[in-house]
């Protein structure tokens, strides 16, 4: 690129000295770099008159494709810039739907903005296929709801929010008032496939407040079950977290519980190693951007 470099500015000035003073070069060296050029391939760039030179007809054809290297050389180096900042790696990292559905995107935005040279893989399941990864030391961490200790994991507290009870929506209305539960005796649920965190913690607080479950549907999907709901007279108990993302569903009524039902969420880690700085910095990040939502800061 230097030959280039040179030979431009000899082109352009019309004299080696010239060229050498706007290169910071010496005028023999901007020489010898023109006269290699030339002997290299075997034609004449320059007719030497007197201290000046004058460019040939070769120079002017090279001259143009010099000028689309260099801006290509320049380009491609400018394209590295953005990533000189921030952390270098990879991770995997699992999120049920709980945090995916408004929490994730801007997670992923904000971290690429910061760590451009830093990759994240991200898996959405449900906490037991998300536990047993984790145990697997197929991902770096996860985002689960509290349990009981497991010893291939470590577990750290991430997260808390209230489950909501989730309907149709009929007809217009203001704000919601929260779910008394001793104003039901029954529900019809969608829940979550049996032996889910979730599901048996639901159940329980149901029965412990007298309400029966008279029908359920196991769906694992959420997206399924909020279409579900807002077509039919199902409901749901659903994190308040989610539904920080669907609060203006014109089909969803969410209305808190009273009394109240939190939902722990905790980071599980493989018991075995430490996680890597990528995968901290994006807990960090994905925390934020959780605290966000609920705020209503995300978007």
């Amino acid at each position: 690129m230097q030959s280039f470099r040179l030979f431009v500015a000899a082109y352009e000035e019309r004299s080696f000295t010239l060229a050498a003073a706007r290169e910071h070069a010496t005028q023999s060296g901007v020489s010898q770099h023109i006269r290699n050029l030339e002997q290299r391939h075997g034609v004449q760039l320059f007719q030497r008159e007197r201290g000046r030179v004058q460019p040939t007809p070769a120079a002017d054809v090279f001259y143009v494709h010099c000028l689309a290297t260099l801006r290509a050389t320049d380009a491609a180096l400018a394209s590295l810039k953005p990533f000189v900042e921030g952390l270098t790696g990879e991770a995997a990292v699992g999120v049920m739907p709980t945090v995916s559905a408004g929490a994730l995107a801007p997670a992923l935005v904000t971290f690429r903005a910061r760590h451009p040279n830093a990759r994240v893989h991200v898996v959405e399941a449900y906490s037991g296929a998300l536990t047993n990864m984790v145990a697997g030391d197929e991902l770096d961490f996860a985002i689960v709801p509290a349990m009981p200790p497991i010893a291939a994991l470590r577990l750290r507290p991430f997260f808390r929010t209230e489950e909501t009870l989730v309907s149709r929506r009929v007809g217009p209305g203001g704000e919601p008032g929260a779910a008394r539960l001793s104003d039901f005796s029954q529900l019809r649920l969608v829940l979550p496939e049996a032996g889910n965190v979730r599901t048996d913690s639901i159940r329980t607080f149901l029965a412990a407040h007298s309400v029966e479950i008279t029908e359920f549907i196991e769906l694992n999907s959420m997206m399924a079950t909020l279409d579900l709901i807002a077509r039919s007279d199902w409901s749901a108990i659903l994190p308040g977290l989610m539904m920080a993302a669907h609060s203006h569903h014109p089909d969803l009524l969410v209305r808190p519980l009273e009394p109240a039902l939190p939902l722990e969420l905790v980071v599980a880690e493989p018991a075995r190693r430490a996680p890597s700085p990528v995968a901290v910095a994006f807990r960090d990040i994905l925390l934020d951007a959780c605290e966000g939502l609920v705020a209503g800061r995300a978007g």
